[in-house]
C-alpha cells in the first residue's frame, strides 16, 4: 500500500538519505568504514576522536546493512564493514571479500516501539496491545521488512507477538532505520519500530515500550576488515573495542553482545 506523507516530511526524509547514503572515500593513508545506519550517532563521536588522536583521517559511509553489502560486493572501496545482522557478513565472508580472522561480535542492540516525545508509555508490550487504535489510520514505521536487518527483527517480532497481521497493512518501509526513526520524528508517522539506540539518539520521539528480546532473534552487530586489511584499518577497528570505546556505544543505547 503506498504511504503518503506531507511535503514537508517527503523532503526531510529525502535530506536524510542523501546525508546518510552519499557515497564517501577515504584518503590515502585514511579507512572508509562502512557501517549500519543505527551506528550513526555513537561511530560518529568515536571516528572523530581517533582521529584527533592519531591524526587517522576516518570516513564513515551510513546506510542500511544491505546496501552496503551490495556496494562492497561491486567493488566499492571500503576497509571495515560494520553490519547491523550476521547475515549481510556471512553474504560477503562467503564470497572471500572479508578477513574472516578479523570478524568480530562488536555490539548488540534492542527493539523498541516509538512515538511522539509525549506519547504515552505502555508498560508491557503483548498480543492484547490495540495497535490499530493507537496508529489512529496512520503508519507504522519500519526499515525494509525484508532486507535491511532492523525491519526483519522487528517483522519477526511482531509476528511472534501476534500484532503483524493487524498492522501489516499499514507499514512504511524505509531504506534504513534511521529513516524510519525520521518518520515518527517529524510526525509523518504516529509509531515506529526501530533500535534503542536510535530512539536515545532523536529527543523527538520517546519509546512506548520495549520489544521482549525473545520475540526476535538476538541482534548482533558483526565486524571486519575487508579482504586485504591495511594497517590503519586494523588499529582503528581494535580501538572500536576498547574500554574507551566501548563506553561511546553503551552510552548510545548499545550492549555487548549476548546481553
Amino acid at each position: 500500500m503506498a504511504f503518503l506523507m506531507t511535503r514537508r516530511a517527503v523532503l526531510a526524509v529525502l535530506v536524510l538519505a542523501t546525508l546518510i547514503l552519499a557515497p564517501i572515500r577515504a584518503g590515502a593513508d585514511g579507512v572508509l568504514v562502512f557501517a549500519a545506519a543505527s551506528l550513526k550517532t555513537a561511530l560518529d563521536e568515536l571516528a572523530s576522536a581517533y582521529s584527533t588522536q592519531t591524526g587517522v583521517n576516518i570516513t564513515v559511509s551510513y546506510a542500511a546493512s544491505s546496501v552496503l553489502a551490495r556496494q562492497i560486493q561491486a567493488g566499492a572501496p571500503a576497509n571495515i564493514f560494520i553490519s547491523a545482522n550476521s547475515d549481510w557478513m556471512d553474504f560477503l565472508q562467503d564470497q572471500g571479500l572479508i578477513d574472516p580472522a578479523s570478524r568480530v561480535g562488536l555490539l548488540s542492540n534492542g527493539l523498541v516501539l516509538i512515538g511522539a516525545s509525549d506519547q504515552a508509555p505502555v508498560e508491557h508490550i503483548s498480543s492484547d496491545y490495540d495497535i490499530e487504535t493507537e496508529l489512529a489510520g496512520g503508519y507504522l514505521a519500519m526499515a525494509l521488512v525484508d532486507v535491511v536487518p532492523a525491519g526483519i527483527y522487528g517483522k519477526s517480532a511482531l509476528e511472534n507477538l501476534g500484532l503483524w497481521s493487524a498492522v501489516r497493512g499499514q507499514v512504511a518501509q524505509t531504506d534504513n532505520v534511521r529513516a524510519a526513526l525520521a518518520l515518527v520524528a517529524t510526525g509523518a508517522a504516529p509509531l515506529g519500530v526501530v533500535y534503542r539506540s536510535d530512539a536515545i539518539a532523536d529527543r523527538r520521539v520517546s519509546v512506548v515500550s520495549k520489544i521482549p528480546a525473545e520475540t526476535h532473534p538476538p541482534i548482533v552487530y558483526p565486524a571486519a576488515l575487508m579482504r586485504v586489511p591495511t594497517p590503519e584499518a586494523a588499529s582503528f577497528l581494535e580501538f572500536l573495542q576498547t574500554n574507551d570505546a566501548m563506553s561511546v556505544f553503551l552510552k548510545q543505547g548499545f550492549s555487548l553482545p549476548g546481553r
